[in-house]
């Protein structure tokens, strides 16, 4: 029950096409016990000297008129079930892509892709099988035994149907046990197809890392045991499989066995007929599919169970950061202020960010630099709202951001990271993703802001040139690049450049910034960075160690200060002097 339950709206939403399938499923099974009483008729007339031509004839026009009808019947079920059966795989596979997109990353920590690829992938698949198959299976085993049982007691001999089906308590029996032990086997085979998920994408994005470092037959080693223990698990769930039609052939052999060796003692005794005892084992017969039916069923609900309750699983965390019932509305982020904000990632034990206080008007920009782990794409993060925040921390126009609709300072925001999400289709595409309908007149001004121009000019489809997964076709800087041009091209009140000019030489760095303070003036800017010139021109400077600000002010200030910002800045404009 647990699987109805889990999908109880499913089923609720599509019970007429259910009852539909099921209602014709039924009619097919009370008209396919009418061949076999026609034959075991013949079959008396035959012997009694009764058969006539005419009376044959009737009987194969029958026949064929029967089976063509059942061949509609047929159609019309598998087509109505099986629909549903890809419908609610098409229905949980965006339910689960929405809930992921709602997700923090504080989800994606604790769920790996291989495992959430598994679930997109395997379970819905075994859900959607037990959604339609599952359903044929169980219709079967209980209408089609049903209605052989009756024919047997009705058209034949009781006797012989109670001998006949004495073996069978044992088949439920026997098949229980394995189902219990199917579904243990399928939630860990699933689970090593999560690892295996894991490990192929880990070397297909790190390849060229692998062959540089020559560690190839490492590598495939390495996969090669993953996917042995794959296999193992799978292997083990299939010998459980294995075993489900084996016994009922041989529980069903030992009903026709006694069916045949009891029936023909009933036929010496004159109690039932030759015909009734050739429509018994035609019946009988009959009663083969619906056994393997009730195995099948019990297979494929055990695994749709546990992969419901995989999926489920997934569906029901919720984001670590919900939105307000009574969000404030506000028209523009007229100031960002934090005070005294300290965070801690959710698996850390030590603060990344301690007593973090600035406050900036729209239109200026903050410059944020330190050492390497001191915290700086952390801050960004902040405005992001990927992590939930103490209360009263972070302000925007002067209103906590708690109080703030989610959606409604995502909106603000374009964030170019450090590591760039580039999708495997064209330039263009790519640049409007967060603008699918901009022009192609806005596209090159972003571009050209972004110092991209000249780059595509030289590609052989210029902004319809593929980029390939992930933008494999271009180099670290072009990256950047892209990246920047496609944050530029929202026109967003708050831009986030992480660390976005480290690919990139210094007059290009230049130009971009040039750019970006002419076309961004009255709007907000944060930029991070390792190099002190990308952020001299900022209206304000904050120097992070350890998560705690050690110095701020200008790029004048902190110059007379003489402290970390003025030794890093002597230092680089050094090195560019003697690459120069």
């Amino acid at each position: 029950m647990s699987f109805v339950n889990r999908l109880r709206w499913f089923f609720k939403d599509r019970w007429g096409s259910y009852l539909l399938a099921v209602s014709i499923m039924a009619i097919v099974s009370l008209l396919s016990t009418v061949p076999p009483n026609l034959i075991g008729k013949t079959v008396d007339h035959i012997r009694e000297g009764q058969l006539t031509s005419a009376g044959l004839s009737q009987t194969v026009l029958l026949l064929i008129g029967l089976s063509l009808l059942l061949y509609v019947m047929v159609y019309i079920w598998i087509t109505t079930l099986f629909g549903n059966s890809a419908l609610v795989e098409k229905v949980l596979r965006g339910r689960l892509l929405a809930n992921l997109t709602r997700m923090t990353p504080a989800f994606f920590q604790r769920n790996s892709t291989g495992q959430l690829m598994a679930l997109a992938t395997n379970d819905i698949l075994a859900i959607g099988q037990t959604a339609g198959y599952g359903v044929m299976t169980l219709v079967n085993t209980l209408v089609g035994a049903s209605v052989v049982v009756i024919m047997m007691v009705s058209l034949v001999s009781y006797k012989l149907m109670i001998a006949a089906l004495i073996p069978l308590p044992l088949l439920a029996v026997v098949i229980s046990k394995l189902g219990k032990k199917v579904r243990t086997r399928f939630l860990d085979a699933q689970a090593s197809f999560g690892k295996m998920n894991d490990h192929a994408l880990e070397s297909i994005s790190g390849i060229r890392v692998i062959r540089s470092y020559v560690q190839e037959n490492d590598d495939l080693t390495a996969f090669d045991k993953v996917t042995s223990d794959v296999m193992l698990k799978n292997k083990r769930v299939s010998i459980l499989n294995a075993l489900f039609q084996p016994i009922i052939s041989l529980i069903v052999g030992v009903s026709y066995s006694i069916g045949i060796g009891y029936g023909s003692y009933l036929v010496f005794q004159e109690e039932i007929s030759l015909g009734q005892l050739i429509s018994f084992n035609i019946y009988l017969g009959m009663l083969i599919w619906p056994m393997i039916s009730f195995g099948e069923f019990i297979n494929v609900l055990q695994r749709g169970s546990a992969s419901a309750d995989r999926l489920d699983t997934a569906l029901t965390q919720k984001p670590d950061l919900k939105d307000t019932d009574k969000p404030v509305a506000i028209a523009v982020p007229s100031s960002i202020e934090m005070k005294q904000l300290t965070f801690t990632y959710p698996t850390a034990s030590h603060p990344s960010l301690e007593k973090v206080s600035f406050k900036l008007e729209r239109g200026q920009t903050l410059g944020i630099v330190g050492k390497t782990g001191s915290g700086k794409s952390t801050l960004l993060k902040q405005l992001l709202r990927q992590y939930p925040l103490d209360q009263e921390q972070l302000y925007i126009a002067g209103v906590p951001v708690e109080r703030i609709a989610i959606d409604q300072m995502r909106r603000w925001i374009a964030y170019v990271p450090q590591e760039h999400l580039l999708l495997s289709k064209t330039i263009r595409e790519n640049i409007a993703l967060g603008k699918p309908n901009a022009t192609h007149e806005e596209i090159a001004r972003a571009v050209e802001m972004a110092s991209f121009t000249e780059d595509i000019a030289m590609m052989p489809e210029g902004l319809e040139t593929i980029v390939g997964e992930n933008g494999v076709m271009l180099s670290g800087g072009q990256k950047q690049r892209l990246a920047i041009a496609r944050a530029l091209l929202v026109d967003s009140e708050i831009l986030l450049l992480d660390d976005s000019l480290s690919a990139v030489d210094a007059r290009t760095e230049s130009r971009i910034l040039h750019h970006i303070r002419l076309e961004r003036e009255g709007k907000t800017t944060f930029i991070n960075t390792h190099r002190l010139s990308a952020v001299s021109h900022a209206d304000w400077i904050i120097v992070l160690n350890e998560g705690r600000i050690v110095e701020e002010g200008t790029h004048e200030e902190l110059m007379l200060f003489g402290g970390w910002y003025k030794e890093q800045w002597e230092r680089q404009q050094m090195e560019a002097s003697l690459e120069e």
